[in-house]
């Protein structure tokens, strides 16, 4: 974690990761859309996005799977305990990759709740009195596989009956 401000802007930096992940589903939560997601869409049209307001999933959507979750300009505008379900909803229904940006100090979080939702914090981005912050989870990079997690060091068949304990 870094204390400092990005270089980038939020729609760079949210390009960017559009471009990295290029989602073919796409959910959106938040009250609008933005321009790195609309100049993303022009690229890439048969990418499918499902948008959804603030707040709890529709069951329509609660019951599908998408690649890539963004949650932005939403958490502002909806109690703490409901954020807070919603994102560990997603997390573990809905899609592996999800992108969080959002003002603390309005939506009155801490980082280390974010931190306890297993989201990294990425970037923090300041304009004026204003201070955003990105942050991001993919299943993929949650936790690195250890080295002895493996075929190597299961169950040994070629040793049993060998050694006892």
């Amino acid at each position: 974690m870094t204390d400092s401000f990005s270089t980038r802007t939020p729609q760079q930096a949210l390009a960017a990761l559009l471009d990295l992940y290029a989602p073919k589903r796409l959910l959106l939560i938040g009250t609008q859309t933005f321009p790195a997601l609309q100049a993303f869409q022009d690229a890439h049209p048969g990418t499918e996005l499902s948008q959804a307001a603030p707040g709890p999933l529709p069951a329509k959507l609660a019951a599908q799977r998408f690649d890539l979750a963004l949650v932005i300009d939403c958490l502002e505008h909806i109690p703490k305990r409901e954020g807070l379900e919603l994102l560990a909803g997603i997390r573990n229904l809905n899609a592996s990759r999800i992108a969080v940006l959002a003002d603390l100090k309005a939506a009155g979080w801490q980082t280390t709740d974010f931190y306890a939702l297993a989201l990294q914090l990425n970037e923090r981005f300041a304009r004026e009195d204003q201070v955003l912050a990105l942050f991001t989870y993919d299943l993929l990079e949650y936790k690195q596989v250890p080295d002895w997690l493996n075929a190597k060091f299961w169950a040994n068949p070629e040793n049993f009956g060998k050694y006892w304990w």
